[in-house]
């Protein structure tokens, strides 16, 4: 049979309730529960915990209580029938010497008839017909009264047959039944199940008190979270979490947590928001330049000449338009596991693209690969660690004057490529500064060039896990990187970029 859609269903009010009512008690309840305040949750269920240890505890004890009541009870009972059976007379059924017994007895024979009794004991049987014939197979036990609600003549009674400790009368079967009052004995009980519920309710009462202080204390710190939270998704920043320095539970770990979370977080949009500005910025300038002078080429006719120009003008700017959207896609390179990246000779690669690059540029005899080691075996990516090469290799052919070296060198289990040139350098202060995006010294800005250069270098040198090393003369900086630094070796002249990898294990 084909599912009735939930559109075929009846949405009125009426068929809603009817619904809810068939609904089961327990799918009811649940969505209530769950819209009550976790510390109301944490104290009930631990009431609930409490109440059922207490209610264990109190059936144990009022369990034992009894057993120990009703043992006492029953030796006496069963010493008092003993005492009537041996009193019987085994001709007429009658007790030879009453004075002796205390205790309520009958003596009754297989018809339910009093043959004898104690004094104050009513000439009725005090046995049922059906409990009767019980009696004659074996003892047996009956009270009369309930414990709760209490009872005028509480009674517990007890029938033996007569047989092994005195012949039966006129050789006939009879039963000796012999009654006790419980009044004590319920009157005890009673007062212990008063005074158990008592001290079950106090003990609730102080637990609940307890359970809802410690989980209100347990849980304040969570709602100062949501506090500052509501805060800073209203727009607060710089805000964080208030964690107290010695706190070493879950939640003050919790905190620190999401304080550093916040702080990734925050970084991370100041990032997005600077580069956004920088790159609008950037764009801005060569967007302008391209506006006016296809304003300019429609202002008045042009000669074909003209036109041509205007038009080479425009493509030469839409050439760098378009580098400059590639360099800003590719400074976004996201990182990767170089764990299981292929493992590439960075020795041979160096040296195909040094190769390369002397092939195309305009100076070729300024390029030297001074030395190369063989046997750098690195994990990464062959691509990305060709744009490095080809960014450090451009920087240097085009800011540098004189020869551009290139070494690639084992240090300390490390894979090291340098690249030197022999030009003026960078200001010191610049330095720092060098591998932010759309950073310019300020005798470059009026050459060719983005800015992102150096930017894109270091993105996907910490993408392989390693570390971006600017000197200029005697100025240093070093990447926060993750190998050791190994020891500076560069001239004092000039501007040396050093990349560091860590090499592949075996």
């Amino acid at each position: 049979m084909a599912a009735v859609p939930d559109t075929a269903l009846p949405t009125t009010p009426e068929a809603a309730l009817r619904r809810r009512r068939w609904m089961p008690r327990r799918a009811r309840l649940l969505p209530s529960w769950g819209r009550l305040p976790l510390r109301v949750r944490l104290v009930a269920g631990f009431c609930v915990a409490i109440l059922l240890v207490l209610s264990g505890a109190g059936a144990f004890v009022y369990l034992r209580v009894q057993y120990a009541l009703d043992l006492r009870l029953n030796e006496d009972l069963s010493d008092e029938a003993q005492l009537v059976a041996a009193h019987v007379s085994p001709v007429r059924g009658t007790v030879t010497d009453a004075t002796a017994i205390r205790s309520y007895f009958q003596v009754l024979d297989s018809s339910n008839r009093v043959m004898a009794h104690g004094p104050g004991v009513v000439n009725t049987s005090l046995l049922r017909p059906r409990e009767l014939a019980s009696a004659l197979g074996r003892p047996q036990r009956r009270d009369r009264g309930a414990l709760l609600p209490i009872s005028a003549r509480p009674q517990r009674l007890y029938a033996v047959p007569l047989g092994a400790g005195a012949r039966p009368p006129a050789g006939r079967p009879a039963v000796v039944v012999v009654a006790v009052r419980r009044d004590q004995r319920d009157e005890a009980l009673r007062e212990l199940i008063g005074q158990l519920a008592l001290a079950d309710v106090a003990t609730l009462v102080i637990a609940s008190l307890v359970g809802y202080r410690l989980a209100r204390a347990a849980l304040l710190p969570v709602e100062r979270y949501r506090v500052e939270a509501a805060r800073i998704a209203g727009g607060a920043t710089g805000v964080r979490l208030a964690v107290p320095d010695t706190a070493q539970d879950e939640v003050a770990r919790l905190g620190r947590t999401l304080n550093d979370m916040l702080s990734a977080l925050e970084d991370a949009v100041e990032r997005e928001r600077r580069f956004v500005n920088d790159a609008s910025h950037e764009l801005r300038t060569p967007l302008t330049l391209l506006s006016t002078e296809l304003e300019l080429a429609l202002r008045r006719p042009r000669t074909a000449e003209e036109m041509e120009h205007t038009l080479r003008a425009a493509a030469a700017d839409t050439a760098d338009l378009i580098t400059l959207a590639e360099m800003l896609l590719s400074v976004g390179v996201e990182s990767f596991d170089s764990r299981t990246a292929p493992a590439i000779d960075l020795g041979r690669l160096m040296e195909g693209f040094v190769d390369r690059h002397r092939a195309s540029a305009s100076h070729r005899d300024r390029l030297v690969l001074a030395d190369t080691a063989r046997g750098l075996i690195v994990h990464g990516d062959t691509a990305r660690l060709g744009q490095v090469v080809t960014n450090l290799l451009d920087n240097a052919m085009r800011h540098g004057t004189g020869t551009v070296s290139v070494i690639t060198r084992e240090e300390e289990n490390l894979a090291v490529i340098t690249v030197h040139d022999n030009g003026s350098g960078m200001e010191p202060q610049f330095l720092p500064h060098a591998t932010e995006r759309f950073s310019r010294a300020d005798a470059s800005r009026t050459s060719p060039g983005s800015g992102l250069g150096l930017s894109l270098v270091e993105s996907i040198v910490r993408a392989h896990h390693g570390e971006l090393r600017m000197c200029s003369g005697t100025a240093h900086h070093h990447g926060a990187g993750h190998p050791a630094h190994p020891t500076c070796r560069h001239p004092g002249t000039g501007t040396t970029v050093t990349v560091v990898l860590p090499m592949a294990t075996a």
